[in-house]
Formats: structure tokens, C-alpha cells, sequence
């Protein structure tokens, strides 16, 4: 997994019916432009269709855009170049022009400055360090180049036209609802964690909003340990927990990703008398829910698409349109994506937007 986003700039969104309102996240958020379009990245078939006159997706001037991430090291963030290419596609009028993924600062300040030099029409950015990339970001906006800034923010918010977010601090209340309503008034239930980089501000945030929401039910973390968002890592994580812990009743473990040595850990412990919640939302992660033969019984959605999501909202831009299901003649300067819970009842409607592990 990818050092993701940074810290969101509310706190305490909730209130003391957060936990009678879980049965709400059984529901999906539509943010498509039109009825049954596919935003997860996912469809690798068919190209563009055909759409309405007036819609948003209706052909219109060719929008050409510059796309640089990350390198793919691990699911979440392929799906992230991936899910923006196959959004693109689905556009006759997108150009899209993919810089090679890297974890090089330098190498991705000269993408974008070749971008800036090719005179492209947008720029879609998930920076490998918001802050370095930031003074680029700014040429880039001063050059008439609007910048959609994905998942790790920038360090002035005029480096982007457009900041596309997950919530990390609305997983880790999303964790907490559901661990509260399973508990079902159980005060005595033993809660464990497992996080990511704890020097991080995306894991800061995870862990403070667990934590507010298990507050609310009168629950708190009993165990908890950090691990690195690898496999290896959450596999040792994994092992020190549960020599420390005889029994547990709820597990949180923040990554999918590092979930994969979690899990092993479990297996190879023998130990099956809690129930797990993931992180992020791989698609491996809801077939295990889904098969209903693990102890992993749901994940917490960080979407992957958030970069496909920054590729409509630039050709947006550019053509000059608004978000059609908004009033606003502007799209917005800030989008954030809810953090559902994915369970066995709901499974079906997060999996083929999710991102392999």
C-alpha cells in the first residue's frame, strides 16, 4: 500500500447516532454523470459509447491530459493508473498521456514540467510527496493548466483547481460503527488493531477515527500494533498481536494490501474466534467475505478510482461543464469519497470497482 493522503481538515463528524446510522452504508453513492455509467476503471472492453445531446457525456472538444502517479509497487496502486487509463478510454474525446510511474521526486517534477512544455489541457497528479510536488503544481496553474490533485494533497491549495480525497478518517469511524454494532451493547468486547506507518498522518487519522467511534458505545482498543502496509509486515504484525492477545473478539487491520500476511498469520495460528475488518476495499479481500469462510467479514472502502475520478473531472473542466447531478455551475474545489462498510449483505455492489491485492 501506498503512504495515502493526508490528514482531512474536519474532525468529530459524527454524533451520537453514528452507530444507529450504519444501516445506511448498505447504500452506494452515485456520482456518475449518467444513469449506469461505470466509474470503477475496472471495464476493459468496448472503448467510448455514444451519449445523449446536452449530457456531460456527450462528445465534445478533444481534451488532452497529463496523468502521473506513483509506481504501481502494490494493488491500490495499480488500480490508481489503471483505473484512470481504462476512464479515459471511455472517451473519444480524452488524449491521455501517461508518465511512467515513479517514486522518484525528481523524475515526476519533470514529467509535469513536460507536460507544462507540451501545452496539455489538464493535469491529473497523485504526487509521490505533495509537498515537493507542490512548487510545480503551482507552474503548472500559472501556466492556465488546471491541476486535479488525487489522494495526497499539495501544500497550498492553489497548486489545484480540483482535490480529489478518501477519508481516512471517516474509515477508521466506518470501522468503529460496525465493530460497535456487532458488539450489540457488549461493553466487555476486546477490540484489536493493527495499523500502518504509525509516523504517518493517513494512519494517525485511521486510528483516531476508530477510536472516536468505538467511544461512542463505550468500547475502546485493548491491543494494538503498527505494521508497514507490506505483506511481510503485516504478517509480523499480525504474529506479535496475537501472542499478546489470547483472545479477541473485533479486529481491525487498516490495509487490504498488508492484510494478505494478516490473514496468513491468523491461518497459520489456528486462531479463528474474532471477527476481522479490513482496510481499503481489494477485491480479494470482499471474495473471502463473500465465501463467508474466514474471519474476515468485511473492509472498509479507500477507493481506488479516485484517479478515474480525477480524469472525468478534468475533462469537466476543460470543456467547461458542471457536475450535472449539482446545482453548482462550477465543479467543486474539493471531493471527498465516502468510507462505506462492505459486508456479505452488500458485497456485490463495491466488488468489481475493487483493486486486486
Amino acid at each position: 500500500m501506498s503512504l495515502r493522503s493526508t490528514t482531512p481538515k474536519t474532525r468529530k463528524r459524527f454524533a451520537t447516532s453514528l452507530v444507529a446510522g450504519l444501516a445506511v452504508l448498505a447504500l452506494t453513492a452515485c456520482t456518475s454523470n449518467s444513469d449506469g455509467d461505470d466509474t470503477s476503471g475496472n471495464d476493459s472492453g468496448g472503448g467510448a459509447v455514444a451519449a445523449p445531446a446536452g449530457s456531460n457525456d456527450e462528445t465534445g472538444d478533444t481534451v488532452v491530459i497529463g496523468f502521473s502517479a506513483p509506481a504501481a509497487d502494490h494493488g491500490w496502486m495499480g488500480s490508481i493508473t489503471e483505473s484512470a487509463k481504462n476512464e479515459a478510454a471511455k472517451y473519444d474525446d480524452i488524449e491521455l498521456r501517461v508518465a511512467e510511474g515513479t517514486n522518484d521526486v525528481a523524475v515526476q517534477i519533470s514529467q509535469v514540467e513536460t507536460f507544462i512544455n507540451d501545452k496539455v489541457d489538464a493535469i491529473v497528479l497523485l504526487p509521490f510527496d505533495g509537498a515537493a510536488m507542490t512548487p510545480i503544481a503551482l507552474k503548472a496553474m500559472a501556466a492556465g493548466i488546471p491541476v486535479i490533485n488525487v489522494d495526497r494533497e499539495f501544500d497550498d491549495p492553489n497548486a489545484a483547481r480540483v482535490t480529489v480525497l478518501g477519508d481516512n478518517y471517516g474509515m477508521g469511524v466506518s470501522a468503529g460503527a460496525y465493530v460497535c454494532a456487532e458488539a450489540d451493547g457488549n461493553k466487555d468486547a476486546i477490540v484489536a488493531e493493527i495499523a500502518g506507518i504509525d509516523s504517518l498522518p493517513l494512519t494517525q487519522d485511521r486510528s483516531q477515527g476508530f477510536n472516536d467511534a468505538l467511544a461512542e458505545c463505550g468500547l475502546d482498543v485493548d491491543n494494538r500494533v503498527a505494521a508497514d502496509f507490506t505483506v511481510e509486515g503485516g504478517s509480523d504484525a499480525a504474529e506479535q498481536l496475537l501472542q499478546a492477545a489470547p483472545k479477541i473478539d473485533f479486529l481491525w487491520n487498516h490495509d487490504d494490501d498488508q492484510g494478505v500476511g494478516v490473514l496468513a498469520a491468523i491461518d497459520n495460528a489456528g486462531r479463528d474466534e474474532f471477527t476481522m475488518i479490513g482496510g481499503a476495499g481489494s477485491k480479494n479481500a470482499m471474495e473471502l467475505i463473500k465465501s463467508g469462510d474466514s474471519v474476515l467479514k468485511a473492509t472498509v472502502i479507500y477507493p481506488s478510482t479516485q484517479a478515474a475520478d480525477g480524469i472525468r473531472l478534468a475533462r469537466l473542466l476543460v470543456q467547461q461543464k458542471a457536475m450535472s447531478d449539482l446545482v453548482e455551475v462550477e465543479v467543486p474545489r474539493v471531493v471527498q469519497l465516502y468510507a462505506p462498510v462492505v459486508t456479505a449483505d452488500n458485497v456485490d455492489q463495491y466488488i468489481d470497482t475493487a483493486f486486486e491485492s
